[in-house]
C-alpha cells in the first residue's frame, strides 16, 4: 500500500549530489522508523540502505556509508535522503517505507514495512 510520497530524483552527473525527500500526508513519521530502499534496472531490490529509526538514531548500508545521510524534520513531516558523490552504479528507483515496530531491524525488506511509497528515479550519468 502507498502512503509515502517520494521526491527529489532526478539526472545527476559522476560525484554529484542529490536530497531525496520522503512525506507522509497521513501520519507522522516521527513515530515509525524510516528506511530508504532502492531497485536498479533489471536487479532485486537491495536491502535497506539506511533507517532512520523513531529514536533518532541510524543504520547505513555499507554500500552508501560515508556518501549517503538521512535526515528527519518534525516540522515538515519530511525525512530526507542526502545522497552524496553518486556513481553510476547508485542508479535505481528510491523508495522510504516507514516501520512501526518497536525496534527497527535493517533485515527487514520493504515489504515488510507497514507502509512505503512509489519511488523516484536517481539516475546517475555522465
Amino acid at each position: 500500500q502507498v502512503q509515502l510520497v517520494e521526491s527529489g530524483g532526478g539526472l545527476v552527473q559522476p560525484g554529484g549530489s542529490l536530497r531525496l525527500s520522503c512525506a507522509a500526508p497521513q501520519f507522522i513519521l516521527e513515530e515509525y522508523h524510516i528506511g530508504w530502499f532502492r531497485q536498479a534496472p533489471g536487479k532485486e531490490r537491495e536491502g535497506a540502505l539506511c533507517i532512520r529509526s523513531s529514536d533518532g538514531s541510524t543504520y547505513y548500508s555499507d554500500s552508501v556509508k560515508g556518501r549517503f545521510t538521512v535526515s528527519r524534520d518534525n516540522v515538515t513531516n519530511t525525512v530526507y535522503l542526502q545522497m552524496n558523490n553518486l556513481k553510476p552504479e547508485d542508479t535505481a528507483v528510491y523508495y522510504c517505507a516507514a516501520d512501526g515496530s518497536r525496534y527497527y531491524n535493517p533485515s527487514k525488506t520493504l515489504s515488510e514495512y507497514d507502509y512505503w511509497g512509489q519511488g523516484t528515479q536517481v539516475t546517475v550519468s555522465s
